[in-house]
């Protein structure tokens, strides 16, 4: 974590105002002195006008000074480091035009110009609560982007700021600790990690942590606390071991022990489920060489003397990671049989891996040789950042805006290749037509096909870090309907469904009417529900005509599963006789609590079976309808029957609803109609083995003279979206003319 230790007296130096003699003591150079010493007295100066935003005289200063503080660790300018100080006190009256003037006067422009673009960083906390966005704050975020492209110092104070900001309500209350907490653990560590500021992203994750489990994170400090006195020997030991055998055969390096940081070490305990004592990393050492061929000579110090893990070796000097951290990991059986992580690493790769974005500054002016050099990464990040900007002008809606930005800091990422080699990076679960629209919206709209490695895939392919994917193009766009389908997985991200839906809104309404009407009679044919019930959902979904409905659907505005749904809930169908027992399936064998995985609501645990009727599954709306003799019966909410009998014995009916840890299955019948053909039996037995639907039955009708073949499959499901998106696929395989659930 960054140390405390410049501003702890801060109350006596300015009771006393020798604030230059006291910051010249903390050892900084002078003109850093003078530049922060000037910022200070201007502001104690201004607190003691009458119009004075009212805060006790040093809350402002102390604030500032410990952001400075921070920011003197990532060796960033002057002129950053005195807007880091003023930011505490311009922040909550940045709309004060008098306050600008006067930072203008006595900082310069530039300076004001840095403390605007901090204060809009500020709507990075929208993202967290992962609300609906309205237009206005899908601005603020726009602004906010923008502001990081022109100078992403602003980003480095923010993030130092929002360190200060977790220090201080370390004592304040639970609610403003775990609300602060999460809004960094979502945006302010990922997008430090994005842009390789190691050293804020280790402690914004450690506070983060702290103020969400407390508990565990307070067993893990405490096991280190018990151990420290004896690893800090065991390591001292070891380093000097280390030291002398590299000096030996003149490698020439830095060795010493590091803290390690307890999100890491709770990270590395949940991911391969170790408790603390299993840890490789623990005891942890760190090698800073003065060049590249010295870190591979101190490894061949480290694996020569003592025997290493090899599934613990990494190398992100020759790949490095999507941030830019450099770095050789390996983990060693140091004395006694004690495991050591060691990381090499050189110089620049150190300030690199801990400053990321700020380690750039101090370059920018250089006129070294090696500045491109220095300066690469730097751009990288800028790029990235330009890019999201760019996208925000793409997005359909300001919803998907949000879920592409919070996609795109996150690191889920994949990484895959072009023909030509260079890297482009998606979010985990992008497929080709993902890539096919980041690279071109033209090359997307015209995709056809895609390539891995020369193979070709599938569109619902996901591609993999280090696939080289090449794109298929003909020669017109020719969007498809069914990529807009979720249960299909054509796409992923927000960004590719967005420029899809823009494509279809363009094309004219006529087309539209009859790309809608084919979607709806389609998924109505395969639910055997009448066109006449689609009247329902005009008035719903605010149309003024059933063609404006279509039109809306076709071209992606409303969405063809809630108009569905909603025409489904309000058809009629044949009554069928509830008391009929072959309607009744028999009552598997469960255990008493959440039978059947449903839950009744106001009794205890009554013996419920599920209708055959409607034959209810995970996801649907249930109810219940007390029998006699046979315990509860579940009926989905919109089943006829139910509605039926409902009507005779009001008092009957029960809530029940799905239990939440239930993992058994239901029993689903679907009829397939088909054209026949050879191979169409084992194209929808492969569909079901690959989306893991257990068959419990099936037959098949063949009209040998029309060539049609009726199916009836009994599936053994686990949940509603998981049957509908096996309904969907199903549909998709040639020659199926409708597939429905009976």
């Amino acid at each position: 974590m960054v140390s405390v230790t410049r501003v702890h007296n801060l109350e006596n130096v300015l009771s006393s105002h020798d604030i230059n003699e006291w910051l010249m003591n903390t050892g900084l150079e002078s003109h850093t002195v003078e530049v922060i010493g000037n910022g200070v007295n201007w502001l104690l100066a201004e607190q003691q006008s009458p119009k004075a935003h009212k805060v006790h005289d040093t809350d402002f200063v102390r604030h500032g000074l410990q952001i400075v503080e921070i920011m003197l660790e990532l060796s960033m300018d002057d002129e950053s480091l005195i807007a880091a100080l003023l930011y505490p006190y311009y922040g909550p009256q940045a709309t004060d035009k008098k306050l600008k003037e006067k930072i203008t006067n006595k900082f310069g422009s530039s300076t004001l110009a840095l403390l605007d673009s901090v204060r809009k960083m500020a709507n990075l906390g929208l993202l967290s609560s992962r609300i609906k966005h309205s237009a206005a704050q899908a601005e603020k975020i726009r602004r906010m982007l923008t502001a990081m492209v022109e100078d992403v110092r602003a980003v480095v104070i923010k993030l130092s700021q929002q360190v200060v900001y977790l220090r201080d309500i370390k004592s304040g209350d639970e609610e403003t600790r775990v609300l602060a907490a999460k809004e960094t653990q979502t945006i302010f560590a990922p997008l430090a990690n994005r842009l390789g500021i190691g050293q804020l992203k280790w402690e914004l994750e450690d506070y983060s942590f702290r103020y969400l489990q407390p508990t565990v994170y307070k067993n893990i400090a405490s096991s280190l606390e018990e151990k420290r006195a004896d690893r800090q020997q065991y390591l001292e030991d070891f380093v000097n071991s280390l030291s002398e055998k590299m000096t030996d055969i003149g490698v020439e390096a830095v060795v010493y022990g590091r803290p390690k940081h307890i999100y890491s070490i709770y990270k590395k305990m949940q991911k391969k489920d170790y408790d603390f004592s299993q840890l490789f990393d623990i005891r942890a050492v760190r090698v800073v060489t003065h060049k590249l061929q010295d870190c591979y000579g101190a490894l061949g110090v480290i694996h020569t003397n003592w025997r290493h893990i090899p599934s613990e070796f990494d190398d992100y000097v020759a790949t490095p990671k999507p941030n830019g951290y450099q770095s050789i990991h390996t983990v060693i059986i140091g004395p006694h049989g004690k495991p050591i992580e060691i990381q090499i690493r050189t110089q620049e790769m150190h300030e690199e891996a801990e400053l990321g974005v700020a380690a750039h500054w101090q370059y920018k002016e250089s006129d070294s040789k090696n500045k491109h050099v220095k300066m690469s990464s730097y751009e990288e990040k800028i790029a990235w950042l330009r890019k999201l900007l760019q996208w925000q002008e793409e997005m359909a809606d300001t919803n998907d805006f949000a879920e592409e930005l919070h996609n795109q800091v996150v690191e889920d990422r994949v990484y895959v290749f072009t023909p030509d080699g260079d890297v482009v990076d998606l979010p985990s679960g992008s497929t080709p037509l993902d890539f096919a629209y980041y690279v071109h919206t033209n090359v997307g709209h015209r995709c056809i096909g895609a390539k891995v490695f020369n193979r070709i895939v599938p569109f619902t392919y996901q591609l993999k870090t280090g696939d080289q994917i090449e794109i298929i193009t003909g020669k017109e766009p020719n969007p498809k309907r069914d990529w807009l389908n979720p249960n299909l997985d054509y796409v992923h991200s927000s960004r590719a469904r967005a420029k899809i839906q823009t494509w279809f809104k363009q094309q004219d309404k006529d087309k539209n009417i009859v790309e809608g009407k084919q979607m709806v009679e389609h998924e109505l044919n395969r639910l055997d529900i009448d066109w006449s019930e689609t009247s329902h959902a005009v008035v719903r979904f605010n149309m003024n005509s059933l063609d404006d409905l279509l039109a809306a659907i076709g071209a992606g505005d409303v969405r063809l599963y809630q108009v569905i749904n909603y025409i489904e809930s309000k058809a009629t169908n044949q009554p069928k006789p509830e008391i009929d027992p072959r309607l009744i399936q028999k009552p598997r064998k469960k255990s008493k609590k959440n039978q059947n995985g449903v839950v009744l609501h106001g009794v205890g645990n009554l013996m419920n079976q599920l209708a055959g009727c409607c034959n209810p599954i995970m996801g649907d709306d249930i109810v219940g309808y007390i029998t006699q003799g046979r315990g509860v019966v579940i009926h989905r909410s919109d089943c006829e029957q139910f509605k039926i009998v409902m009507d005779e014995h009001p008092e009957r009916f029960i809530e029940a609803s799905w239990a939440e840890q239930y993992s058994g299955g239901f029993v689903a019948n679907v009829k397939i109609f088909a054209n026949d053909r050879s191979g169409l039996l084992r194209d929808i037995t492969t569909i079901l083995a690959n989306d893991k639907v257990n068959v419990l039955a099936m037959s098949t009708d063949s009209d040998v003279n029309n060539q049609v073949v009726t199916m009836g499959l009994k599936l053994e499901v686990y949940n509603l979206s998981a049957f509908n998106r096996v309904l969907d696929k199903i549909s998709q395989v040639e020659e199926v003319m409708k597939v429905k659930r009976s």
